[in-house]
């Protein structure tokens, strides 16, 4: 039997086009793309960051984007601007990514494999601990 949380995140994928490493960070260089680090900050400490990347919390997400929000980021100008959410490994970021997408923001997707991939895939990283 399928868990439901399995069937959840095959749905939400199934909206996306998700991201590798290196699409995500071509998207961020030369597309004016978003990305946004929903990591919690004992993950950050123990890991890693992405330099330049947004950290929202997972729990204010959706204010913090929403273009429409009176809570939004400044970088929240446009539903049209490319978001790629990233957490650990890219399970809740597909979720968070679909969310998004279902408050109007057309191009949020997530970074397949999450910050790990970005790191094996010897893509800059600020702060990180041995042992990843």
């Amino acid at each position: 039997m399928t868990a439901r949380v399995d069937s959840l995140l095959d749905a939400a994928r199934s909206r996306l086009v998700r991201l590798t490493p290196e699409q995500a960070a071509h998207a961020v260089t030369y597309e004016r793309a978003l990305l946004v680090d929903t990591r919690p900050a004992a993950d950050r400490e123990r890991y890693g960051t992405i330099p330049g990347a947004l950290i929202v919390e997972r729990n204010v997400l959706e204010w913090r984007l929403d273009p429409t929000s009176p809570h939004r980021l400044e970088q929240a100008d446009d539903p049209r601007r490319t978001v790629i959410v990233f957490c650990n490994e890219g399970y809740a970021s597909s979720l968070a990514a679909a969310s998004l997408r279902e408050l109007g923001l057309v191009n949020a997707t997530d970074l397949a494999g999450g910050f790990h991939a970005w790191a094996a895939a010897g893509l800059p990283v600020t702060g990180t601990s041995p042992g990843l």
